[in-house]
This record gives C-alpha cells, structure tokens and sequence, in this order.
C-alpha cells in the first residue's frame, strides 16, 4: 500500500534489517542468535516493514507482525468456540519517522490484508502504550490481573476438593522434548472465554531460551496437571533465589494457569508449596478468576495489581459478529464509525434469534445507536459493558433501551478471562 506521504507497507524481507528496527525502538540488550532464531513464531509471510523513500538502510523506517491465533469467542448453549484472530505484535516505529503516518499506515495496511484473508475477521493485540490503539478502532475487551500469594496460602474450594485431588502434577522444563507440543494442545483444549491460542510455532518461541535472558535466572519450568494419564492444564514458572535475615524468601514468578478449575486449583496448590519461596506472583489471570475467591478475596492475598489484558478490533464488522454467538435475542440498528477500516462505517442490522445465531446486514433503516467501531470490540467478548460506555459518552442512544437491548445480548455470564502475552 503506498500513502500520500510515500509510506509504502509490505513484506519484510530482510530478518536482520528487521530486528535492527526492533532492537532501535525497544533498545533492549541486542542478542548474539541469528535473526531468524530470535524471530521463531513469527512466520516469515507474517512480517512486514513501511518503506520509505531515502530511509536508513539498515533499518525499517517502521515494523509490524503477525502471529496466526485463535481467539475463544461466546458459542452455543453458553459454552465456547474458536474463531481465526491476526494478533498484531512486534510493532514499532523508528525514531526518524515519529510523526509522519508511519504507524497509520501499517495499521491501515494489517486490516487491509486481514479483510483480504479468508475466514479472519478480528485482530486482537495487547498494547504496550494503551493511549495509542484505541484510536485505531481496537476496544479494550479484557482485564488482567497479577496476584501475588505468600507461600503456604490456603486456597478453599470444598467442592472441588475431590475433583482435585484426581489431578496429578509432572515437572518439565521448557527445553525437554515435546513440551511446547504437549503445551500448544493442552491451551487449545482448555482455552477459556477471551483466551488467545497461538499456532504451534509460538509455544516453540515461548519454550525458546536465549543465553542473555537466562543470565543468573533459572530456565522457565513447566507443571503439567494430569488426569486419566492425560495432560489437562499447565502452569509455566520461573523462581528467584532471595533471603531474608537468614530466611528463604524466594520468589516464583508464574506465566499463566491453564486448565479447567479442578486442574487449575490442583497447579496452584502446587505452587504455594515450593520450598525456599516467600511469595508466588501469579499473571494472566482474569477478573473473573476463582484464585482471588479461592485465596478469600483481594484483601487475603499480598497484592493484587489491575492492567488492560487482550485489545480486540472487529476487521470486518458483520462477520465478526456473526462468528460469536449472542446470549439473547435483539434487534438493534447501530451506525458504527470507523476511520481507519471505512467498510465498516454506516448502519448495520444486528438480529439474534433465541438460540443465539446472529445476522448483520446493511440497513437504511434509522439508527438506534451511535457508536465507534472499538466499542464493539471492547463488548465482543462479552466483557466490556455497552451500558458503562454509553454513560461515558462513548456511544449515544436514539432509541431508549437499545444499548440495554445489545449489551445483554452480547454480555456472558462470566468476564472473559486475561489472555497470554504474544
């Protein structure tokens, strides 16, 4: 795609030129593997730069990729199914071109080639700087919380007691053979509402340690629960040695919680009784997740942090919302404004039966609401609240009880839960 400015966007097809540009922006220590070693999960189709005339050769005057995920959307009878999502990572601009549409026009050209790709109808990323996305039609549509446990803490759930203790726990490390396998199937099985699942190079990239990011830590280790001797979740974790006065206070810093809540509560239990650890800070864990109930509510565990989880952008409007399925009936005319995908933009139909099934259809028929494209990818999930953002004015009624009317068809019974980092 070539803007007005010049900005041309399309396959990067240098790894090295490319990884200069990402170590230029995010000016981390530089790594001595090859470029494709440290670009592993990232497909080589899935990379692409913004060229721009007179640029530094060595660089990329901007940088974008994409890993190929599935995103787990509301389905039938109030369960789940997996829908094809683009999740944009590896973004960046180069210092010179600041300012100068670099960013617009790679985003612009991400939702051109998403339009174009047969059966993905949703990005999906999380932001490093959350001020930016928003503009660019991506709705926060998940939480994330970060809660840090002592050791030995008691996490109470009497009637799954049972269902617990039929779960056994496997140590691993990420670098035994097969675990990123064993890991890829074990998420996509046990994914969770708002879960994000990466194809299996990118559990490749997550199990992949380089030399001088294990400098004085220990390798990521791998907790596998098992039932009927088959793997049901997984935790990922890492610890730190500390003392304190003599005393043991390490800390074990945990990736994520995979699995149904008996396997979850049987890896957490496990984690809360390593020895030498003084605190356990567990990530990627939803607002609606049972450890904070387990541990007996916010105040009972040592901290627990809030941040912005999965920022979700619905690319093409009435097939995105037609691959989720609705929790009740509607029938609602809302006008969506989207600058940056403009085949978004006008009036749509959104009608759900009793069971769920959508259709969105272009309509001439006057409007019952009003409202940017990101507010539909921040309730997609069923987690961001149509009725909260009306009355932060950033949608409009015009008919009364037409928000009300969406949002409960489009709401779940649970908020979706945090996703993994990618």
């Amino acid at each position: 795609m070539m803007t007005e400015n010049r900005i041309r966007v399309d396959r990067a097809t240098d790894p090295d030129r490319y990884l200069a540009s990402d170590q230029t922006v995010w000016f981390q220590e530089a790594m001595a593997a090859p470029a494709e070693e440290q670009l592993i999960g990232v497909p080589e189709d899935q990379r692409f730069a913004a060229y721009v005339e007179g640029a530094d050769p060595a660089t990329y005057p901007g940088i974008y990729g994409v890993f190929p995920l599935t995103l787990t959307v509301p389905g039938p009878d109030a369960g789940t199914r997996q829908v094809p999502c683009a999740g944009l990572t590896w973004v960046g601009v180069h210092p010179d071109h600041r300012r100068t549409g670099v960013l617009t026009a790679m985003i612009r050209d991400h939702l051109e080639r998403v339009r174009d790709e047969e059966g993905t109808h949703v990005s999906a990323l999380h932001a490093s700087e959350p001020a930016i996305y928003g503009r660019y039609g991506y709705g926060l549509a998940s939480l994330e919380l970060e809660v840090t446990l002592g050791r030995g803490t008691t996490l109470t759930a009497p009637h799954l007691d049972h269902a617990a203790a039929a779960v056994t726990t496997q140590l691993a490390t990420v670098s035994d053979a097969g675990v990123a396998k064993r890991m890829h199937e074990c998420h996509l099985a046990a994914a969770g509402m708002g879960a994000v699942v990466g194809a299996a190079g990118y559990y490749a990239r997550v199990c992949h340690q380089l030399p001088e990011l294990l400098r004085d830590k220990e390798p990521w280790r791998v907790l596998f629960a098992r039932r009927d001797g088959a793997d049901v979740g997984f935790t990922m974790f890492r610890r730190t040695h500390k003392w304190e006065r003599a005393r043991p206070s390490g800390e074990l810093t945990v990736w994520a919680v995979v699995g149904d809540p008996a396997a979850q509560l049987a890896l957490l239990r496990r984690l809360v009784d390593f020895d030498l650890i003084g605190s356990v800070k567990v990530g990627t864990v939803g607002v609606d997740d049972p450890l904070v109930l387990w541990a007996g509510g916010p105040r009972s565990t040592a901290d627990v942090a809030t941040y912005d989880s999965l920022w979700v952008r619905l690319v093409d409007v009435p097939e995105a919302l037609q691959s989720r399925t609705f929790c009740a009936p509607c029938d609602v005319v809302v006008e969506v404004t989207d600058q940056t995908a403009p085949w978004n933009e006008g009036r749509w139909r959104i009608r759900a039966d009793a069971a769920g099934e959508a259709t969105v259809e272009r309509t001439s028929s006057e409007a019952d609401l009003r409202l940017g494209v990101a507010a539909l990818g921040a309730a997609y999930l069923g987690g961001g609240n149509l009725r909260a953002l009306q009355r932060a004015g950033l949608a409009e009624e015009a008919r009364p009880g037409a928000v009300a009317e969406l949002w409960r068809a489009m709401r779940t019974d649970v908020a979706p839960t945090a996703s993994v980092g990618f």
